[in-house]
């Protein structure tokens, strides 16, 4: 039996399946790894642009690089990894997707139950008094934009020196906790907390699957089965495999 059938196989035979996903399920779509080639962080110093200390400091010239950003997530669309996960979930087999993402493509591809760990572009905040704004309501033609209270406004993703939000960080470590089987799917696992999640799986019994195109901090001593392709083919795959075995399952 080849990967595929074997990393089905464990999918549909796990009674609480979640799903942890990085910057490389989103390169297909367009988005380059921050640090990556042609990455964010090679065009931005991540803690001159990316730092709340910075934003506090200077908000327009963090603005600079979160323009950038705002106009890359309006331009790109889910791709086949999104599509599968959201279609996994389901059909019931993926409980949770966990993201350290903040491009909202996991809820535009049909998942529902998603942890952004690190926040997202579709909500806005006063860095002063903390009113909250959807993106649609917030013009960009002037840097920063200003709230009622003259504080600037951002995104409600989390820059560096802020720590992740309560309820996704309590969420995010009760489903590895209680999981059965964790699919890590393009991550390097090298950011704390998050790359602690997989290990507090495998502590717990979970079976670890990987999905990465190169290996990661977990690859050989906490993965027990990974695939070494593309998100969007990988799990394109699986999700042909699955459907009917479901189908059988279920019938």
């Amino acid at each position: 039996m080849d990967k595929y059938h074997s990393f089905s196989k464990l999918l549909l035979e796990r009674r609480h399946a979640i799903a942890l996903t990085g910057a490389g399920i989103s390169v297909e779509s367009g988005i380059p790894d921050f640090r990556g080639c042609n990455g964010l962080w090679t065009r931005y110093d991540p803690f001159e642009y990316g730092h709340i200390d910075s934003f506090r400091a200077n908000p327009s010239k963090v603005w600079k690089m979160l323009l950038e950003m705002d106009a890359l997530l309006e331009r790109v669309s889910p791709n086949e990894a999104h599509i599968a996960l959201g279609e996994l979930e389901r059909l019931g087999i993926i409980k949770m997707v966990i993201t350290q993402n903040v491009d909202s493509l996991h809820q535009r591809g049909g998942s529902f139950n998603v942890v952004e760990f690190h926040g997202n572009f579709r909500g806005m905040h006063c860095n002063s008094c903390e009113k909250r704004f959807a993106r649609e309501d917030i013009s960009l033609e002037k840097l920063p934009p200003l709230c009622s209270c003259g504080g600037p406004i951002r995104p409600d993703v989390i820059l560096f020196g802020e720590g992740i939000p309560p309820d996704a960080y309590s969420q995010a470590f009760e489903a590895a906790e209680r999981c059965d089987l964790i699919l890590v799917v393009g991550t390097s696992a090298s950011v704390a907390p998050a790359s602690q999640l997989p290990l507090i799986a495998k502590k717990n019994g979970a079976r670890v699957l990987e999905i990465n195109p190169v290996a990661s901090e977990l690859s050989g001593w906490v993965t027990d089965l990974h695939i070494m392709e593309p998100a969007a083919a990988a799990l394109g795959n699986i999700l042909r495999i699955v459907r009917p075995m479901h189908a059988e399952d279920t019938n």
